[in-house]
């Protein structure tokens, strides 16, 4: 195989969604496995439904995913002249005919059948009598989507052209437009779409949110890429967790499915705590300093140090604050929750002093100091913990205790039990 020549073609209509960066992903996966060139159209030929400031949205969220394209982006409002030639030239075949102000092509053979060997489908085929004249410039000087994208990847030397199955039907379209400018069609390769669990066209409610939502949302570049590849395509072997890289060295056609993908939220989910915990403590800290620009605290030390504890019980990054604000500031105790804590006010204050009293302040003398204190107090240990952990946390969930209130301090850590113990008294 010659080295692959692929595009993705958006239309600036809106952010692209899920399903859309999928087929972008593909596409990048491909070219890069055969060592080709993947490219970025912006097909704008349809005017009144373009939406400002998409083209942006395109870019970044091709950007965020680290889907970097190669050489410059095509735009295809800046190519009327070049349409025009192609036009002329089936004028001159007379493969086109004008019709209420805009250019038709066509049809010239009514009784053939229109074939290709897909690449996901296998041999595909249409009757010609099915399709009618249609147009290929409109009234307003534009080209159609179906003109103008066999222009441009005839001129761009596009090898295949990976797409939704949604562009089957009008690929007979396409093939007979190559024919006319005596050009080989590329290859096609149409993918089956993305449905939501009730096996129907994926609404926004159940994941059709674009890149940049889930991302603002707390999720991980790495697992959206992670997650979208594993959406109708299959690895060889048992391996989940991949790597851009490892995606790119493992990726090929044959291993895409025919039949369509479910998306899964709670797949999504696995993934992206997967990723999290994989973090290394400065590169969390990164992400969390990203994903909350706002909340100079967490640019401190603490971010990393508190990585082993909190990134493998977060979902998503926006998680975050609720269970590690305890560790940058003091938490507001709920009254509901105190009042479920076993043990009295008193028994905490001895606990406080207990700890204050400790030589080193470490996770191993914090949690044999508990363990002395519950064996002389004949108390319960969990009963111990859940107090410490309403103090520091105003939780009964919280990262590992002698962990965490080693970072967050003694003193800071006595205060807190003693402020429990007032509300206990």
């Amino acid at each position: 195989m010659k080295q692959p020549r692929v595009r993705y073609g958006p239309s600036p209509t809106g952010i692209p969604h899920i399903g859309n960066i999928r087929t972008a992903l593909f596409n990048y996966l491909f070219a890069k496995n055969q060592n080709g060139k993947f490219f970025l159209r912006i097909e704008d030929t349809d005017q009144a439904r373009i939406v400002p400031g998409a083209v942006e949205k395109i870019k970044e969220s091709l950007k965020s995913l680290n889907l970097t394209w190669d050489e410059d982006i095509i735009v295809q409002s800046k190519r009327l002249d070049i349409y025009q030639k192609y036009l002329n030239d089936l004028k001159s075949k007379g493969f086109a005919y004008e019709d209420d102000g805009a250019w038709r092509f066509k049809i010239q053979t009514k009784d053939a059948n229109i074939s290709w060997q897909d690449e996901v489908h296998g041999t595909v085929s249409f009757p010609a009598n099915v399709i009618e004249d249609f147009v290929i410039v409109k009234s307003d000087g534009y080209p159609t989507y179906h003109f103008a994208s066999v222009v441009d990847d005839h001129d761009m030397g596009i090898t295949h052209v990976m797409r939704g199955d949604e562009w089957i039907s009008s690929t007979p379209k396409h093939i007979l437009l190559y024919e006319a400018f005596g050009w080989q069609h590329p290859q096609f390769v149409h993918l089956p779409p993305i449905l939501g669990a009730d096996h129907k066209k994926l609404s926004k409610r159940e994941g059709a949110k674009s890149v940049l939502e889930y991302i603002k949302e707390g999720y991980l570049p790495e697992a959206i890429v992670n997650f979208l590849a594993l959406l109708g395509w299959s690895p060889i072997g048992e391996q989940e967790i991949f790597s851009l890289g490892e995606l790119v060295s493992q990726f090929s056609l044959e291993r895409i499915n025919k039949n369509s993908p479910i998306f899964n939220i709670e797949k999504l989910n696995w993934f992206n705590q997967e990723w999290i915990k994989s973090l290394p403590p400065e590169e969390f800290k990164k992400k969390i300093e990203f994903q909350f620009p706002h909340k100079n605290a967490y640019k401190s030390t603490v971010t990393a140090s508190i990585a082993p504890l909190v990134g493998s019980r977060i979902t998503t990054l926006n998680d975050f604050p609720k269970i590690a604000d305890p560790f940058y500031e003091e938490p507001k105790l709920d009254t509901l929750i105190v009042a479920t804590t076993p043990l009295s006010g008193v028994t905490i204050n001895q606990y406080a002093q207990k700890l204050e009293a400790l030589d080193s302040w470490n996770p191993e003398s914090i949690r044999s100091g508990t363990v002395s204190f519950a064996e002389s107090k004949r108390v319960a240990l969990k009963d111990l913990y859940r107090n410490l952990g309403v103090a520091t946390f105003d939780s009964t969930v919280t990262p590992p205790l002698p962990e965490s209130v080693t970072i967050i301090g003694k003193d800071k850590t006595i205060k807190r039990l003693d402020e429990l113990a007032k509300l206990k008294k």
